[in-house]
Formats: C-alpha cells, sequence, structure tokens
C-alpha cells in the first residue's frame, strides 16, 4: 500500500494504530442528515478531510468523516470520530494537539503535524457551525509553515 504522495506504508515509521486505522478507518462515509459538517485542506500535500456532526442536548451522538488524505490523516479522523462520538460538546471543543497526538500513539514528525491536526481544524469547524446555526463551514489553514 502506498501513501498519496507514493511514499510506502512499509517505509513509514507507523505505530500499528496508525496503520490499522488507515487500513480499516471507522466511522467512514457520512450521515444522512448531519446537524453540521465542516471540511477542510491542507494545500501544501492536497489533504482534504469533511466531518459531519449530528449533535443533540449539546453532545456529540454521531460523527462520520470521508477525505482522500494520507494515512496520519486519515487515521487521526478515525480515531477523533471514534472519540468524539458521545461527548458533550464543551469537551470536543477542549481537545487540542496533545490529544490528537496521543490518540494517534505515535511522535509524529513536525512535518507532518498538519496531517495530524487537519481533522482535529475541521471538527472544531464543524462544532463552530453548529453553534452558529449554519450547515456546514470549510477551512483551509493559514497557520502552514
Amino acid at each position: 500500500m502506498t501513501e498519496p504522495d507514493g511514499g510506502s506504508l512499509a517505509s513509514q515509521a507507523y505505530v500499528p494504530i496508525v496503520l490499522e486505522h488507515y487500513r480499516r478507518p471507522r466511522n467512514f462515509g457520512t450521515l444522512d442528515a448531519p446537524t453540521a459538517s465542516g471540511e477542510g485542506a491542507n494545500p501544501l500535500c492536497g489533504d482534504r478531510i469533511r466531518i459531519d456532526l449530528a449533535v443533540r442536548n449539546d453532545r456529540v451522538e454521531a460523527a462520520r468523516f470521508r477525505g482522500d488524505a494520507c494515512a496520519i490523516a486519515v487515521a487521526a479522523a478515525s480515531l477523533l470520530t471514534e472519540h468524539v462520538t458521545g461527548r458533550l460538546l464543551r469537551d470536543v471543543a477542549a481537545l487540542g494537539e496533545d490529544d490528537i497526538l496521543a490518540l494517534l500513539g505515535a511522535d509524529i514528525p513536525a512535518a507532518r503535524r498538519r496531517c495530524a491536526m487537519l481533522p482535529l481544524d475541521v471538527l472544531h469547524t464543524a462544532m463552530r457551525a453548529s453553534q452558529l446555526g449554519q450547515a456546514s463551514q470549510s477551512v483551509i489553514p493559514h497557520d502552514l509553515p
């Protein structure tokens, strides 16, 4: 299996959880009637992720994602959607970079941190859309190196 950038997965120092969630992502797909959605892209590498949320009573009832992205971004989206399902919005809003890195269980090189953070940025964008009563919002990270 190869990464979208042409690199071999076998040549990358991915921990088993990253490979597992890349090869068999959880919550991949769409929700029939999402409360909110967010999407984003990393223009430097071409990763694209969209996250749909079903929110009720200030709790994430369901989360799904889809996209075309590298192993780290797909694994992060898969792990993140598992992690936030059933959680209160205030707890989800408090998630940050350290939480994503802990979910991935890997020391992600600085050059690949944007890949790991894209799903979190998209999730927070979807939450903002929900709070504003909008169906969806998009984000293209502005803090790219």
